[in-house]
């Protein structure tokens, strides 16, 4: 088999795969009273590699409003893809910190590496992150329901929210399914 059809194949193959997973992960919400806003698929070169979902108090499609707003709420990540390694994942968020923050990450440097050890553990497919934030706690961070790590302040939520629907997103498409648009 020459390599064009190969690579059409192979294209036709993930197409089929992701939609299989798209329909196959309908991510659920746990906490609290907070209601799916939105979900969509962070892919690269036409594969899935997670499904994010943001739960709020009640719908919103105003990116700035919602990183801005000290309240309850949640951006889950579910895993869709084995091609997600810690290290990729890692470096995927430290950008994604830098591109959320302009490059002032200085006053949360400390709390970025806190964040970051979270991925030091294997990631496997169908691993669940959460980024639960509660204003009285701070950020939850879990992995597969269990506790990780908590870090306090609203300065690192905004800038963690940021990642995924901010001005400088990892994938515009994400940002907007994640916004209900």
């Amino acid at each position: 088999m020459d390599a064009f059809i190969k690579k059409i194949l192979f294209t036709c193959i993930a197409v089929i795969l992701s939609l299989t997973t798209l329909n196959a992960v309908e991510l659920e919400n746990s906490y609290k009273n907070l209601v799916l806003n939105g979900q969509g698929t962070r892919d690269k070169f036409f594969i899935d590699l997670y499904v994010g979902g943001l739960y709020l108090k009640e719908k919103s499609s105003n990116f700035q409003t919602i990183i801005d707003a000290d309240e309850d709420m949640n951006i889950r990540l579910h895993i869709v893809s084995s091609l997600i390694t810690s290290k990729k994942m890692e470096d995927g968020t430290r950008e994604g910190f830098t591109k959320s923050t302009n490059g002032n990450t200085e006053q949360i440097e400390e709390k970025i590496e806190t964040f970051l050890a979270v991925f030091l553990e294997e990631i496997k497919e169908n691993d669940i992150y959460d980024f639960l934030y509660i204003p009285s706690t701070g950020m939850q961070i879990y992995k597969n329901n269990k506790l990780k790590e908590t870090i306090t302040g609203l300065e690192f939520k905004k800038a963690l929210y940021g990642i995924w629907i901010g001005e400088n997103p990892a994938q515009n498409s994400l940002k907007e399914d994640m916004l209900g648009e």
